[in-house]
């Protein structure tokens, strides 16, 4: 016999929480199931933890170089990493029971801990027991993708959850992607005192951005003594006494990389392969992502698919736009869709990247007029305030509507100073908007005008 709900929330990341809470002020009774960590990802294993980590590793890396602006530190820097995870894991704690009493809170929601899986399309079986409901919203996010590498299930490898379990230096730390996770843990623990090797099969570090920022974030890298091999494709792995060796496939440098432990990086999949989507008629796509329309509805009525397991997006601020979009349209009578927003992230190394809307290649094969705007950080005086002089702001406008298509900056800020950017697009203003107004000195975001004033054709 089922237990009846009016909703039924499968995962606790970013989207599902909010939603029970609009659930919960709706009257409607929900069922949330989780069967794992409340919270997802981002509190528990991913964007909160690991920021927590960059916090650190860059206390570290300016102590070093105290020096540099006056500040006599006579011994040599030390980094406790015991402490540095127990500060990680206190901050992670917060997030996740702040959630979770969230949760238990809600008066009209029923939180189970179990796997969920589907029975039918309105039926949902969970530690024994059915539970049936009109509306059913699958939140299950995803997991680090293991690729099919000899060798690799016989070395004891790790990903970025795993990551977050060390509470040592590792001596050589090799890491398998460079992309944006690869990325941010190689400078942190480079900059807590490890070795550290970024092998990327690609020809560039985070393939999908433009050429001039990746090669810029490989310089950074490089500067502070990260070894990066491009072309590099990871062939096998296996263990030589107490030590790791990557075989590598590269027409440069050595053909095989020893280190004491070994990240694996190469993106994620969805958990979407043991929910039971068949009984329930839910379609996945070639990757495992759960197909969905632009309201996130599947092709199965009452089944909806928000956060990392629909594709749609791979980010916190994605997936919790995807409960304002299904919010929107359930309760609001708003038809807010996925396509009405842009595509922002940020890449969290030191200084970081703030990246919006179209890259160079996009804007090229738009068929567009393209204008572009590009100023070294060196010209910002908030950059040369602080001697962290590297990247750049570099902004892509519609030569016929004037709206801004895209920007990208990399540096001092820049995660945060790219926001007046995004907002101009989502209002669809000219760049005269931001060109035109005058912004406080010494910021970042005082040399965007001076950037949109200097607008050259797109070569």
């Amino acid at each position: 016999m089922a237990i009846d709900y009016d909703a039924i929330i499968i995962g606790t990341g970013q989207a599902g929480p909010s939603l029970a809470s609009r659930l919960d002020r709706e009257g409607l009774k929900t069922a949330v199931i989780e069967r794992h960590l409340i919270g997802g990802t981002c509190v528990n294993v991913g964007c909160i933890p690991t920021k927590a980590l960059v916090a650190s590793a860059r206390a570290a890396h300016m102590a070093r170089r105290g020096h540099e602006f006056g500040v006599v530190i006579e011994s040599p820097i030390h980094v406790d990493m015991k402490r540095v995870q127990a500060r990680m894991k206190e901050i992670s704690g917060q997030s996740n029971n702040n959630v979770t009493r969230w949760i238990e809170g809600m008066d009209n929601v029923t939180l189970y801990r179990g796997h969920a899986t589907f029975e039918s399309p309105d039926t949902v079986g969970v530690n024994g027991e059915l539970l049936r409901a009109p509306k059913i919203f699958i939140n299950v996010g995803a997991r680090a993708f293991v690729p099919d590498v000899p060798g690799l299930d016989q070395v004891d490898y790790l990903n970025s959850s795993r990551m977050l379990e060390l509470d040592f230096l590792p001596d050589h730390l090799i890491i398998v992607g460079g992309s944006y996770i690869g990325l941010e843990f190689g400078q942190m623990y480079r900059r807590f005192g490890a070795k550290v090797t970024i092998v990327e099969r690609l020809p560039s570090l985070i393939s999908r951005d433009d050429e001039d920022v990746a090669q810029a974030v490989r310089e950074i890298l490089e500067a502070e003594g990260v070894e990066v091999r491009v072309n590099a494709s990871c062939i096998r792995c296996e263990r030589r006494g107490d030590r790791v060796v990557v075989g590598i496939s590269s027409p440069d440098g050595a053909a095989e990389i020893v280190g004491s432990h070994l990240l694996v990086a190469v993106g994620r999949t969805p958990n979407s392969d043991d929910l039971g989507l068949d009984k329930a008629g839910v379609e996945v796509n070639e990757r495992g992502y759960i197909a969905v329309d632009d309201q996130l509805r599947t092709a199965v009525p009452g089944i909806w698919a928000l956060g990392d397991c629909n594709g749609k997006g791979a980010f916190t601020h994605t997936s919790y736009n995807d409960f304002e979009i299904v919010a929107a349209n359930l309760f609001d009578g708003d038809t807010r869709r996925v396509s009405d927003r842009f595509v922002c992230y940020g890449l969290f190394i030191d200084p970081p990247l703030g990246r919006i809307g179209m890259t160079e290649k996009q804007a090229r094969e738009s068929g567009r007029r393209v204008l572009v705007g590009k100023r070294s950080m060196k010209n910002v005086g908030r950059a040369r305030e602080r001697s962290e002089t590297a990247g750049f702001i570099k902004v892509l406008v519609d030569a016929d509507s004037e709206e801004i298509l895209g920007a990208a900056i990399l540096g001092v800020n820049g995660d945060e100073a790219i926001h007046n950017l995004l907002a101009a697009m989502y209002a669809r203003v000219p760049y005269t908007v931001i060109s035109r107004a005058v912004h406080i000195h010494p910021t970042v975001a005082e040399l965007l005008p001076t950037v949109l004033q200097n607008l050259e054709p797109l070569q």
